[in-house]
């Protein structure tokens, strides 16, 4: 039973709609984290490309990079046009079919969460190097390609619901079986509601626990960094020695790694934050129980929190930069920007940067 929902008479839907310079605003934001987000992502792909060749990216890691990065890139693409027109400039005006209402949010859903779960696989992976490195010596390529399937067909299971409980339908007051007005939205059905409420519920439980377990195995692994360099006496000159220094230079490339990790999960947990409340509202409460002021607080959200979300597939490509030295360089010889310690070399995108023997370039 609703309590002074808007559900009476016929509503004027465009006095929700957002005014003409709000969307404006919103069409050249929305344009700068599109161009932004594909240009750094498509980047990030062909620069941990260029590592990875040249010896100072391992290719387990480079997979995991470039599985995520690919993620990032369809969230955008599937996500911010579709956003920018049905929900931005004509929200109440123009109605799509139910069949590609189904695809998209599904689609959608699914590449959103293969961002996340991509983060949880890398963060495995790299938790295991650290803590486990005798078991990550028997890790092959296959392991990684697994965790990687996993981490899509996973997300694609989260996403299944959405292609039954997703769809075309009208405004449909309480108590009452058909919409009040020739007009249908894309938005979850009322048949299938409580399905609907239990994938938005376990969608969120997964976001909770993958950034609770990155944020363990990241605290596992800096617990582990922070003990003090073995020792290697192997009766030798000068092996003891050259021993700590590649340990410690490993110890770096990990810490940079781990920095990064921790980067992604801070991003995740702010970025997609004001998007799982707007989405915990649209299932928290019936659409035809909802009030005008309600209604007003999930329009408003709704950019905020999409804003947001967009701008977590948009930064990965700048955490890499801040957390990895190789990655800076490297970018720099494809942007042909190279810093002026480097410009001497005039080596084109892809020549090594640094002896591919120095164990400091690896991530390890």
């Amino acid at each position: 039973m609703c309590n002074k929902s808007f559900t009476g008479g016929k509503i004027d839907w465009r006095e929700l709609e957002a005014s003409y310079p709000v969307k404006i605003v919103m069409t050249v934001l929305y344009s700068l984290i599109l161009v932004t987000g594909i240009v750094g992502n498509s980047i990030t792909i062909r620069v941990t490309q260029v590592l990875n060749r040249n010896g100072y990216l391992q290719k387990n890691v480079t997979d995991h990079m470039v599985s995520l990065a690919c993620s990032d890139l369809l969230v955008l693409l599937i996500g911010m046009p579709v956003e920018l027109y049905f929900s931005t400039w004509f929200p109440f005006r123009s109605s799509s079919g139910n069949i590609s209402c189904k695809i998209y949010n599904f689609l959608f859903e699914a590449c959103s969460y293969a961002t996340i779960l991509n983060v949880a696989t890398l963060s495995y992976e790299r938790y295991i190097a650290t803590c486990h490195p005798f078991r990550y010596k028997m890790w092959d390529r296959r392991r990684t390609s697994v965790l990687i399937t996993s981490a899509w067909v996973v997300s694609s299971l989260v996403a299944l619901p959405l292609l039954i409980t997703m769809g075309t339908e009208g405004h449909i007051p309480d108590k009452a079986r058909t919409p009040t007005q020739n007009l249908t939205f894309c938005t979850n059905l009322r048949d299938y509601r409580v399905m609907y409420q239990i994938s938005i519920f376990v969608a969120f439980i997964i976001y909770m626990i993958v950034l609770i377990c990155v944020a363990f195995m990241c605290r596992a692994m800096v617990l582990v960094l922070k003990k003090p360099l073995g020792s290697v006496d192997d009766g030798l000159n000068g092996n003891q020695t050259a021993t700590r220094n590649e340990s410690s230079r490993v110890k770096t490339a990990r810490k940079q790694t781990i920095i990064f990790l921790g980067l992604i999960v801070a991003s995740l947990m702010v970025c997609w934050f004001p998007n799982q409340i707007r989405r915990m509202m649209m299932a928290a409460k019936r659409k035809s129980c909802w009030t005008i002021p309600y209604f007003q607080t999930y329009v408003i959200l709704h950019p905020i929190g999409d804003t947001f979300f967009y701008l977590s597939s948009v930064l990965n490509p700048f955490l890499y930069n801040l957390s990895s030295k190789q990655f800076r360089r490297s970018l720099s010889r494809c942007c042909g920007a190279a810093s002026r310690s480097n410009t001497s070399t005039n080596a084109p995108c892809g020549a090594p940067l640094l002896p591919l023997d120095d164990p400091s370039n690896l991530c390890c």
